[in-house]
């Protein structure tokens, strides 16, 4: 009898060690996590994966062009499959998070401690910053300016962020051939060294970025030396390698009383160049006209961006607001001197939905004018996406076109209204200015 006794006794011990071995949490593996936390982890990765497939398959291609502006390097096409590879990358990863690595990823989290995450945390703190120091010491090559050591050589200017050096002229090497640069006094682009700009005599003034400078053209092929050529007018060329809208404004309103007689003056306004008015680490407008120096950004934010240039609708309205403000002032500024505004938008091949929204939004909203040529896709420079000489002369010839436009009106009509809308008898003839 003792002897049963003792073995249900031991029986009935073990069979109690058993159950309590059992319970989660109580006994066994400590290292083992709880089955309620493990699910709560699923469910928050689960969860996580859903929302990133869910935005995946949200952003179609009318999102990516309400959102990824235009860039004037990378051709339309090239964008649309760089974001449809996005997007199914975006799909693929979310998918095996939800269906593979759901579980994994939620038991390596479980089994965390707080020491453990405070060593990763600053673990990549300290990379992130060394990252920053390195950035800043040799910064990369931004996407928006070339490096203002970059032939033709820039200099700083605390208005207008950065002007050519003066009274220098460069041989520089553009798309596989030797391009003459020549700068006068004021930093104008002229035909040859020592030659210079009679601001006494009527104008024509261009002011913009490098297209309208002529980059990797020969002084005769830039627009401004053949809209001369054709018009008989005197051209100033005052435009500057990466200039945004308002950075042409504030160069124009900085120069224009110098010239005694302006006959016209000309800019120009790509949609796909039209990021660089979003920009703030370079002199930009604010409401009023006012001036804002640049903002220093953290190198990482900037680098950031570059890989994934994402605009919101703010940012977007806000960039459209101060493009407005740029391009309506330099239209005011042009007509309080008697000149002719006029806006030149180039456009090679076919226009994108995005390219014919921010054309409507930036240009037709604001009653601005404006002149669109369309340009063969293949007149560009070799290897490089700046307008080649047969492009910069159909840019000349539609812009002379409009200029004259108001005499070929003048024909059948006694009187007409100009870019300015002042009302005019007669022809206008820019040679009699």
């Amino acid at each position: 009898m003792v002897s049963d006794q003792n073995d249900y006794r031991t029986t009935d011990g073990k069979d109690a060690l058993d159950r309590r071995a059992e319970r989660p949490g109580e006994s066994g593996n400590k290292s083992e996590p709880g089955r309620f936390p493990l699910l709560s982890l699923e469910i928050v990765v689960g969860g996580f994966a859903i929302l990133l497939l869910g935005g995946a398959l949200a952003a179609d291609q009318a999102w990516f062009d309400r959102h990824f502006l235009p860039i004037f390097a990378i051709q339309h096409s090239v964008m649309i499959t760089a974001e449809r590879g996005l997007r199914g990358f975006i799909i693929l990863v979310a998918t095996m998070l939800l269906l593979i690595c759901r579980r994994p990823i939620a038991l390596l989290l479980s089994r965390a401690t707080a020491g453990g995450i405070l060593r990763v945390a600053l673990a990549c703190a300290l990379a992130l910053g060394t990252v920053e120091l390195i950035l800043r010491v040799h910064p990369p090559h931004p996407h928006d300016a070339d490096p203002l050591e970059l032939e033709p050589r820039r200099q700083s200017d605390p208005l207008l962020g950065w002007k050519f050096l003066p009274s220098r002229s460069v041989v520089a090497r553009e798309a596989g051939r030797a391009v003459s640069y020549s700068f006068d006094a004021a930093g104008y682009r002229v035909p040859a060294p020592g030659a210079k700009v009679d601001a006494a005599r009527p104008t024509l003034i261009f002011t913009g970025e490098s297209i309208i400078a002529g980059f990797g053209l020969a002084w005769e092929e830039t627009i401004p030396a053949r809209v001369s050529a054709l018009v008989g007018v005197q051209s100033a060329n005052l435009a500057v390698f990466d200039y945004s809208n308002d950075q042409s404004y504030l160069r124009l309103a900085a120069e224009l009383p110098r010239f005694h007689k302006p006959v016209a003056v000309v800019t120009l306004f790509m949609p796909s160049l039209f990021d660089r008015n979003l920009l703030t680490n370079r002199p930009r407008l604010g409401p009023g006209l006012a001036l804002q120096p640049p903002e220093q950004h953290w190198r990482l934010a900037a680098l950031l961006h570059w890989l994934v240039p994402y605009r919101s609708a703010a940012t977007i309205n806000e960039g459209i607001a101060r493009t407005h403000d740029s391009l309506g002032a330099l239209v005011h500024l042009a007509c309080a001197r008697g000149a002719q505004p006029l806006i030149v938008v180039p456009q090679f091949g076919e226009a994108s939905p995005a390219e014919e929204v921010l054309q409507r939004r930036n240009l037709d909203e604001a009653s601005l004018p404006y002149v669109r040529v369309r340009l063969d896709p293949t007149w560009h420079l070799p290897g490089d996406p700046h307008p080649d000489a047969r492009a910069a002369r159909a840019i000349a010839t539609a812009v002379v076109a409009r200029l004259r436009l108001n005499d070929a009106a003048s024909a059948s009509k006694t009187q007409w209204r100009d870019n300015c809308g002042v009302l005019i008898k007669g022809s206008w003839n820019p040679a009699r200015r």
